[in-house]
């Protein structure tokens, strides 16, 4: 097969699931090391399921598992993986991402954990079968943003809110809670909304995130046409649901683009995201523009906007509160991060002060 038929075989073969020019650019270096391109869409225990020209293939990560979590390969990436005859086939390197969904591991660790890569659209499924938490929302959007994909709220299970009134007032608070951002409602039991949904992310990459007992799974299968993802009916108690996704996997959807789901997030920590807080508070970055005093905090000085707007009932105070909090939350895991950066370096000074000091020493022994 001459190279250019080679090429586009690979096209042909991996087009579907995003390859284009530009990554077929980012890959030419390690063509001539004879490594195939492919798109990881499945990770699990060491091991990962690439799809390349030749099919899905099973490699081990082993080269791509450094000690930063942000820098493991994850579902969504591009990477270049050995030829067949390789025996254990490992993926040797990714290509830059373009964009990731980057959530905090926890308060304590301040490590951030790549949840999919290389994502054109952030789809936060929301059920209606439970009280609307806007804070969550928020802070889903934040991430979404900070992501670099273009956040979509879906609101689940729609058929359980049978009066029309009630509806319209629900999908409202969360189109004041996520300025900029495209809310559906669906049903996918009833099969209604899911035509707007897929004409909105079809053609690119979307992952799909939210709680345990959102309808996450079950809105992955209608949009794939087929029960793909394992199902479980939600606890009546709290309608919290329980994780039959424990992987995420990257699917091909019908009409075109693909589809990463992933697990309920129980935990929505902070990385990082004071672009993406800004951009889910638009209306209060706005509005703080306008304050007397460029360094405002919004609390009791004097010619504040943000507080006459909540004075004016043109501001819900809820929403500058959630703004706080997420601001300090994220605050605090940069100022952690920093610290532990920080303290890398001065063991890494330490490391090669000691190994300077060894090398004295062996100069002397050799003088005497």
């Amino acid at each position: 097969m001459t190279s250019s038929s080679a090429a586009s075989s690979v096209f042909s073969a991996l087009a579907p699931y995003g390859w284009d020019e530009a990554w077929a650019d980012e890959f030419a270096p390690h063509e001539p090391d004879g490594l195939l391109p492919g798109r990881v869409i499945r990770v699990d225990r060491g091991q990962c399921d690439v799809l390349t020209a030749e099919g899905v293939v099973r490699a081990d990560t082993a080269f791509v598992t450094p000690h930063d979590p942000m820098r493991v390969v994850c579902t969504g990436d591009w990477v270049a993986v050995e030829p067949e005859g390789s025996h254990p086939r490992y993926v040797r390197t990714y290509l830059p991402r373009r964009t990731a969904f980057v959530r905090s591991t926890s308060s304590e660790r301040s490590e951030g954990q790549i949840l999919a890569a290389n994502i054109d659209h952030a789809i936060v499924a929301v059920s209606l079968a439970v009280e609307l938490d806007l804070g969550r929302i928020e802070r889903f959007l934040a991430l979404a943003w900070e992501s670099g994909a273009q956040p979509v709220v879906v609101l689940t299970k729609a058929d359980l809110v049978p009066d029309a009134v009630t509806l319209s007032h629900l999908v409202e608070d969360v189109e004041t809670t996520a300025p900029g951002v495209p809310v559906l409602t669906v049903s996918a039991t009833l099969g209604e909304g899911l035509d707007v949904l897929a004409a909105v992310v079809g053609g690119g990459t979307s992952v799909l995130l939210g709680q345990s007992g959102a309808g996450k799974s079950t809105l992955a299968n209608a949009l794939l046409g087929e029960d793909v993802m394992e199902v479980q009916a939600a606890r009546d108690v709290d309608g919290k649901g329980r994780h039959t996704t424990t992987t995420r996997n990257l699917l091909a959807l019908p009409g075109g683009g693909v589809l990463i789901d992933t697990p309920g997030l129980r935990g929505v920590g902070l990385w990082d995201a004071e672009s993406g807080v800004g951009q889910v508070f638009a209306e209060i970055e706005a509005l703080a523009e306008r304050c007397r005093f460029h360094d405002c905090a919004h609390e009791s000085e004097p010619g504040c906007a943000v507080l006459d707007a909540i004075d004016a009932g043109e501001l819900p105070e809820r929403r500058l509160e959630s703004y706080r909090k997420l601001l300090r939350e994220n605050q605090r895991i940069v100022a952690k991060t920093d610290a532990r950066l920080r303290a890398e370096i001065r063991k890494d000074w330490k490391r090669k002060g000691a190994e300077g000091r060894a090398a004295m020493d062996a100069k002397r022994g050799r003088w005497r």
